[in-house]
């Protein structure tokens, strides 16, 4: 029985006049999100001398495209991390030499962050080993069943996403 299970059950027996489906599945959810990240993703970035966060800022500017560049608000409003901590995570990546910061062609008020050759040498050799880790994640289920949760997850996050 997962903790999601165990708390469902306790809170069925203290009080069974309430549902707690929602609270099972969200806590699925919520664990499933932790051991992901904890057991089987975290580790890959941890032998590359990386953070979850700083992970996905260099994704984030891989994926941008040539010049490998954006802006720091662009860089939080595509990245899947909070914005606290933000100039700490670039500050760590330019110390190490895997971003540059650089001012924008355009705006003079404005900073660029730039993937430099060995972000993006590093991003590129994480990443496909990344990609196995979560294939291997979903090996459980069938082509259909990643399918229909694709649709239900992505169902939920457009719901979730819109202005209450």
């Amino acid at each position: 029985m997962d903790r999601a299970q165990t708390a469902a059950s306790q809170w069925a027996k203290e009080i069974p006049e309430l549902d707690v489906q929602s609270m099972l599945i969200i806590g699925r959810l919520s664990e499933l999100a932790h051991i992901l990240m904890k057991d089987h993703m975290a580790p890959n970035f941890a032998d590359h001398g990386l953070k979850p966060g700083e992970f996905d800022v260099l994704a984030t500017l891989r994926r941008a495209g040539e010049p490998f560049a954006l802006m720091p608000t662009e860089l939080y409003n595509s990245t899947m991390i909070s914005s606290g901590g933000m100039t700490a995570r670039l500050d760590r990546l330019q110390k190490a030499g895997l971003i540059n910061r650089k001012p924008h062609s355009t705006d003079r008020r404005a900073m660029m962050v730039v993937l430099s050759d060995e972000g993006k040498a590093l991003i590129e050799e994480i990443l496909p080993k990344h990609v196995a880790t979560q294939n291997k994640a979903l090996e459980c289920l069938s082509q259909e069943e990643q399918k229909m949760l694709k649709t239900l997850l992505g169902k939920m996050t457009e719901a979730l996403s819109k202005p209450q």
